[in-house]
């Protein structure tokens, strides 16, 4: 099967190559998956201090190659991650979302959803560190009582 696409990046002390092969399906019963069109393999190569390791991920699209390209693909890949460590990776661990012990009725929810809000937050005044960003306004809870009720006239 052929290359789609192929991207090598190097930063952060590491060279990554990255590659999509994809194969659209054109046969009767096509892939044992309901309206399945490509099969898609992205493969990731890194390498950190001299050490290599790969990964390599299969996916069935029920997307044609007109709407899915081996490039976009790649792109989607990417934004997934993007989107991991930007928000799912700071919730799992700065915020300590596993540890947490709510755990029946709207309590997960509710703290899920004071997390978002946390996070949202700091990123809209600017910070690119959000446990930096926790432990300042831990440090002075008057800051943010003052931004949530800045922005709402008194009634005295």
């Amino acid at each position: 099967m052929p290359v789609g696409d192929r991207r090598r990046d190097h930063g952060h002390g590491r060279r990554e190559t990255r590659t999509v092969k994809a194969l659209t399906d054109r046969t009767p019963g096509g892939l044992g998956f309901p309206h399945a069109e490509q099969a898609v393999r992205i493969t990731r190569t890194r390498t950190v201090k001299g050490k290599t390791s790969r990964q390599t991920a299969y996916l069935a699209l029920s997307l044609p190659v007109e709407h899915a390209r081996p490039d976009q693909l790649q792109d989607w890949a990417r934004l997934e991650w993007h989107i991991e460590n930007r928000l799912h990776w700071i919730r799992d661990v700065t915020l300590r979302e596993d540890a947490h012990q709510a755990r029946t009725g709207n309590g997960p929810a509710v703290a899920a959803v004071l997390r978002n809000t946390a996070i949202g937050y700091h990123r809209s005044n600017g910070e690119t560190n959000i446990a930096r960003a926790t432990r300042r306004a831990n440090r002075r809870p008057d800051d943010l009582i003052h931004a949530v009720t800045r922005s709402y006239p008194t009634t005295q």
